[in-house]
């Protein structure tokens, strides 16, 4: 979830400054002329499941726990991002719009990704509202109009397709249960010191399709989760990254939560419980505690891959742990996220995002 908020602004560096140095990877503290979320607006559908290019950051994320028939569990992530160097739409080459696509399929001993980037105003990626499609070259995650009813959400029924060199994959996705509004009706707070952004999800999705990997294709089910989310305002310069993670849980219910971990040592949290049929509790700071167990030696970098996650008010105190501690993703701005299974209180499966976990001796 807040790994996007770094990649978007890390599109935007790219392209318009040479150095990395400022704010969370590049982002910076800069959202002049871009609107900003207000607590109280409400979501407009299906527009609002479309390009927002008034605001400087934007995602469609889409993170899959899957099984093959004898059982193996597998992972797959599908992210489009948006970032804009003006807050208009533009046309042609003069849109200010930047795009970045990054798709994977974790195994438990494997973990295969890619990365697209593209230029908005052109063709090669975007997101329309109606009918609902989100894009970037032959990637795409588009309503499925043959299996939507009349009046039904664009969400509630997907195609999503990627491609990567060494894996593919077709999957189905039909929602079970309603959209869900993270934080107050959608404005989800992310610091104390209030930088903000509208946030739903999707996270009912049951799941079909293919994997098209090295050692042939496998026929999979599962369960998946789609975040939308879009702001303009960067995260607070005492943040120096996060731990998310979204739970799938035996009972129905769902999970999500974060901390952000701050230069004082202390963290930030979030969240939200989601019952198994829809109704959102939103979890406040200092509600959700998340203690790493074990950590795993990731390309240079000690990374926790098993964690303690705790939430009293709903007796939950579960570990999670990684089914590829390998899940990292060596993309323009690198990060960890795979799928994990739960045991404990309740048990389940999930997908862990974590970032800001540095080489070591940097």
């Amino acid at each position: 979830m807040l790994t996007r908020i770094i990649l978007a602004g890390l599109l935007l560096v790219t392209v318009a400054a040479p150095s990395l140095a400022q704010g969370f990877a590049g982002l910076g503290t800069r959202s002049e002329g871009f609107a900003v979320p207000v607590e109280g607006t409400e979501f407009t559908f299906p527009a609002d499941h479309g390009a927002h290019p008034e605001y400087r950051i934007e995602w469609w994320y889409l993170t899959a726990v899957l099984q093959a028939e004898d059982g193996t569990p597998y992972g797959a992530q599908w992210t489009l991002f948006r970032s804009a160097l003006e807050p208009e739409a533009g046309e042609g080459w003069s849109a200010p719009q930047l795009w970045m696509g990054h798709a994977a399929v974790t195994t438990p001993s494997d973990h295969f990704h890619a990365e697209r980037l593209a230029r908005g105003g052109v063709g090669v990626a975007g997101a329309n509202a109606q009918p609902f499609e989100a894009f970037i070259d032959e990637w795409s995650m588009a309503s499925a109009t043959d299996r939507l009813s009349a009046g039904e959400d664009a969400l509630s029924a997907l195609d999503l397709t990627a491609r990567g060199p060494d894996f593919a994959y077709q999957l189905s996705l039909d929602a079970t249960g309603p959209l869900v509004f993270h934080g107050n009706d959608g404005f989800s707070v992310k610091s104390a010191e209030g930088q903000a952004s509208y946030y739903y999800s999707q996270p009912f999705y049951e799941v079909g399709g293919t994997l098209d990997l090295p050692e042939g294709a496998v026929a999979v089910t599962g369960q998946a989760w789609l975040d939308r989310e879009y702001s303009s305002q960067p995260l607070s310069e005492n943040q120096l990254g996060w731990d998310w993670v979204s739970f799938h849980l035996d009972t129905g219910e769902k999970m999500m939560g974060f901390q952000l971990r701050q230069t004082d040592g202390s963290v930030y949290t979030s969240g939200s419980w989601i019952s198994a049929d829809g109704e959102l509790t939103a979890i406040a700071d200092g509600e959700l505690t998340m203690t790493a167990l074990e950590t795993a030696l990731v390309r240079g970098r000690d990374v926790p891959v098993r964690w303690r996650v705790e939430l009293p008010t709903r007796d939950l105190d579960v570990e999670i742990e990684a089914i590829n501690a390998q899940s990292w993703m060596p993309t323009l701005f690198s990060y960890w996220e795979g799928p994990v299974t739960i045991s404990g209180s309740h048990s389940g499966r999930g997908y862990l995002e974590m970032t800001g976990y540095e080489p070591e001796g940097e």
